[in-house]
């Protein structure tokens, strides 16, 4: 029986969310640029990997090889064998590869998926604002076909969002509105603090909101404070 949690390799941010990421769900990790967003995805990604499993990676905002071989330490290219890299190029290209990721979910005889990561999730959706209802509608459906593909293979999937001001809540928040937030299971805000940053919990089914650890980001990913 699989465990009900998948490490983040961070034993902070695994402590954060009860155990880690919820398997059939979607995480959600939000925050400004240079917040350690992508940091994070890439440390889930490589202890996935080296638990044995493939990662599926669909990124919008440019792989960083270089960061992925930091992070990953002295075995980044056997590591990388079992790393399913999508780069979409526009919002209607990443829906076609969310939809594409389901060939590599069936397969038999390889590595299993034991992660889906999408950073970000809205950097092309942003670019598509202007197409108002229609750009939120195709967001939506990106993010039901993520949580479908969660559900039918019991993995999690951990997505990573930009931010805007809420004029009317006077607050920043996450792109997307209610339609990525209610679709979050677990949402995770980074905030930046001087040097240094903080992760905040604001969404968990079980845990209660506003717990928080401090971090800086380092080589090699981060280092709690």
């Amino acid at each position: 029986m699989k465990p009900d949690r998948v490490s983040t390799g961070s034993p902070a941010l695994d402590d954060l969310l009860g155990g880690g990421l919820e398997r059939g769900a979607i995480t959600q990790i939000y925050g400004e640029p240079a917040s350690g967003k992508s940091v994070f995805c890439l440390m889930a990604t490589v202890a996935v990997l080296r638990a044995g499993y493939s990662v599926v990676y669909i990124d919008t905002e440019g792989f960083s090889v270089e960061r992925f071989a930091q992070i990953a330490g002295g075995d980044p290219g056997e590591l990388a064998e079992r790393l399913y890299l999508f780069e979409p190029l526009d919002f209607t290209q990443q829906g076609t590869m969310i939809a594409d990721t389901e060939a590599l979910l069936k397969k038999t005889g390889l590595a299993p998926v034991g992660l889906l990561v999408m950073d970000s999730a809205t950097a092309l959706y942003r670019m598509e604002l202007d197409l108002g209802r229609e750009a939120l509608r195709k967001l939506s459906h990106h993010m039901i076909k993520l949580l479908g593909l969660a559900r039918k293979y019991e993995i999690p999937v951990l997505i990573t969002n930009q931010i805007y001001m809420d004029l009317e809540r006077e607050r920043v928040a996450g792109l997307g509105g209610t339609a990525l937030e209610h679709l979050s299971k677990a949402i995770v805000r980074l905030e930046k603090r001087d040097s240094a940053r903080r992760a905040v919990l604001l969404k968990h089914r079980s845990r209660p909101e506003g717990l928080s650890f401090d971090f800086v980001i380092t080589g090699e990913g981060i280092r709690t404070l």
